[in-house]
């Protein structure tokens, strides 16, 4: 009764499908309730009653296996892509598999990395900055942009690409990092970060469905202006932490993994205008500091990324 309920409530609504539908598609998910049909792409049958839970009709494919993804061919006009690229090679081939039974004339908005823009040195920079990545993650993420802008021409539909920095909330913080003490970078050695709370990313994700300009590219990030170490420092004091130690890059080169001195090799401050101005948007936590002032401390420490 409560599937049937829901098919008929939305039957007559636009229909809009979700691409790695995680943490901020299931945030994404409630906003957009009621205004269109839902569907959701997981290469997992176990999170299917899940996605249901949320008010999404789910379906099992995988972005790895495009004999899966005959069945998305032209179910819905409206595409939010979250899927991550794999995690080799320097083409996203996921993307690559998407674009090829993505239909005509739909409305995409791509959630990809500021990893795009690579080491800026400190400065300020907007969207107008040349891409420049400097490892393989951000290499696919500007591969799988081209191929995006190059299939948007072609089928003469509306992209729109949202460059995200580090997603954080209350249960997405370094808490385990910090209790195990890993350093941070010395004073002299530290990069700038940027930061956007995973519940301003999902707004921002529905507004853009709306406003997005075609083939604009949006900044997703708060008005934090702070180094890496700093925040660090933000979110120990805030859950009664000590601070990491801090370490001249050629100490911390030598404990800490490729991945992680990656994050600590580029440093960048980057301008919201464009996300405010063109998007409307209006940041709930405009900085990590007013966020953690209000996050409560989580039951458990959970791994996170930088």
């Amino acid at each position: 009764m409560k599937k049937t309920a829901i098919k008929k409530t939305t039957l007559g609504l636009p229909r809009l499908m979700i691409l790695g539908c995680g943490d901020v598609g299931m945030r994404l998910l409630p906003l957009l309730r009621g205004r269109f049909r839902l569907f959701a792409v997981t290469s997992q049958p176990a999170r299917c009653q899940q996605l249901r839970d949320a008010g999404a009709i789910p379906i099992v494919a995988d972005l790895d296996v495009p004999s899966t993804l005959a069945r998305l061919a032209r179910l819905a006009n409206i595409v939010v892509h979250l899927a991550p690229p794999q995690s080799s090679g320097t083409q996203d081939r996921r993307t690559r598999n998407l674009c090829a039974i993505l239909p005509e004339r739909a409305i995409l908005v791509y959630v990809s990395t500021t990893g795009v823009y690579g080491d800026c040195d400190g400065a300020i920079i907007d969207e107008t900055r040349p891409v420049m990545p400097h490892n393989a993650r951000a290499v696919r993420r500007v591969d799988a942009e081209q191929v995006l802008r190059g299939w948007a021409r072609r089928s003469h539909s509306r992209l729109s690409i949202i460059r995200v920095p580090g997603i954080y909330a209350a249960d997405r913080l370094p808490l385990e990092r910090l209790q195990k003490g890993t350093p941070a970078l010395a004073e002299q050695d530290d990069v700038y970060t940027n930061h956007i709370h995973a519940d301003d990313l999902a707004h921002l994700l529905a507004l853009a469905i709306f406003r997005a300009l075609p083939g604009r590219v949006v900044n997703a990030v708060d008005d934090s202006d702070m180094k890496m170490a700093a925040y660090f420092d933000a979110v120990a004091d805030a859950y009664q932490l000590p601070h990491p130690p801090r370490l001249a890059r050629a100490e911390l080169q030598k404990i800490v993994s490729p991945m992680l001195l990656s994050f600590m090799s580029e440093s960048r401050r980057i301008i919201n205008r464009r996300m405010k101005t063109e998007l409307g948007m209006r940041l709930r936590y405009a900085t990590v500091a007013a966020a953690l002032a209000l996050a409560p401390a989580p039951a458990s420490v959970e791994k996170s990324a930088v």
